[in-house]
């Protein structure tokens, strides 16, 4: 019976002891089709090894990479959408908000956090595509207005990572006043001079593009990130043309004036770091 068993220099491996690899150990990128070991993602910050793409990550990779030693105080844990619609298409929206959470680990599509990056106190508003396409309902909304407050209470600059297919359905105009609510709260962090970045991350796109994706004191993309408001396809049917080549690309986007700088990942703390001592050493008038 040795075809089931290996042999070699006195090692014997059965069968039955072999043992599965784990899900999510390998990765491959989307870009390259090259396959990714975790420990390989862990040290190059979740980009590709190969050719440099960024893969996709949530609020819990960048927290760990941006805050010193993965150390911060996360506000507003708890908040939960509601369903003041009673919205029900194939599914319930309560339904859809509990399996999200079960798969996620996630209350909803934003986690704020305070902590310091090099020793400079941020907070961060990251935004989860993992929990219904990073959508933008009642919850994230709030929770960037509440978070605003803190801000302009403590005197601390503000961050926010865009990832987002867009409004939330689900909560028709309870979404789209999202738009008008957080630009208006971010207005008033201006009129206290208190710094805003903005990091658009692939995708970003929908009434977040519309609203406070656009609105940093700095805009910053990373490389190759797709950046909108309607889709490529929409935008083609509508005009009846053929799209440039790159179009909604980061790197479209900054040629044609919407963004400040393109940054890579794995430079993004240092940068933040210049731009918050810069912004500390200068405040605005």
């Amino acid at each position: 019976m040795s075809w089931f068993k290996r042999v070699k220099e006195g090692i014997t491996t059965k069968t039955e002891e072999k043992k599965e690899t784990p899900d999510g150990i390998w990765e491959k990128c989307p870009s390259c089709k090259k396959v990714l070991h975790l420990s390989e993602q862990l040290e190059n910050q979740y980009v590709c090894i190969y050719c440099g793409y960024q893969l996709r990550i949530g609020s819990r990779e960048y927290f760990e990479i941006l805050f010193d030693n993965n150390e911060f105080t996360e506000l507003y844990p708890d908040l939960t959408a509601a369903d003041p619609l009673h919205f029900a298409d194939t599914k319930k929206y309560t339904d859809r908000l509990a399996e999200s959470t079960k798969k996620t680990g996630l209350k909803d599509a934003l986690r704020s956090a305070h902590g310091k990056i090099n020793g400079h106190d941020l907070v961060v508003a990251c935004m989860d595509f993992n929990f219904i396409g990073g959508s933008m309902g009642s919850v994230v909304g709030e929770k960037i207005a509440r978070s605003i407050d803190y801000c302009i209470q403590h005197r601390i600059p503000f961050m926010i990572i865009s990832k987002s297919g867009g409004a939330r359905m689900m909560e028709a105009a309870f979404s789209l006043m999202q738009m008008a609510k957080t630009s208006a709260r971010l207005a008033r962090l201006a009129e206290e001079k208190i710094p805003y970045i903005s990091l658009l991350t692939d995708p970003t796109t929908g009434g977040v593009t519309a609203s406070y994706a656009m609105l940093g004191d700095i805009n910053i993309a990373e490389p190759g990130a797709m950046i909108g408001f309607a889709g490529p396809r929409v935008i083609k049917e509508t005009i009846k043309k053929d799209l440039p080549k790159g179009f909604q690309s980061a790197e479209f986007v900054q040629e044609h004036g919407f963004l400040d700088f393109i940054v890579d990942r794995r430079e993004m703390k240092g940068k933040l770091t210049s731009f918050l001592k810069m912004m500390a050493d200068n405040p605005r008038q």
